[in-house]
């Protein structure tokens, strides 16, 4: 897998923690398409790394259900990686641009 995919998982991942605090790896995985491995594995990555903060709901009888947060260090990759996907979207538009103007 390339850099810059990965990269935009990540990106996928983060965004969906900071907006809308999904706390289920389900519904993460849904949202994003990718399988419910693959989220686990990542958020566990996410979490050893110190970026994404994880608390279960203590009165909930589902001690499995759990609240994802970004720590200040995941709201700084966060920008990081949005940053890095905005000039790779803009350069890819100034090449197809050039492409249609040779074209025309």
């Amino acid at each position: 897998m390339n850099i810059n995919k990965k990269n935009e998982e990540l990106l996928k991942i983060l965004r969906l923690i900071d907006n809308y605090k999904l706390g289920n790896q389900r519904k993460i995985s849904k949202s994003i398409g990718l399988s419910l491995g693959k989220i686990n594995f990542l958020l566990k990555a996410l979490k050893r790394k110190g970026v994404v903060k994880v608390n279960n709901f203590k009165n909930n009888k589902n001690k499995k259900r759990y609240l994802y947060y970004l720590t200040p260090q995941g709201i700084a990759l966060k920008i990081k990686l949005t940053k890095n996907f905005m000039k790779i979207k803009i350069n890819e538009y100034d090449a197809l641009k050039k492409d249609l103007e040779k074209n025309i």
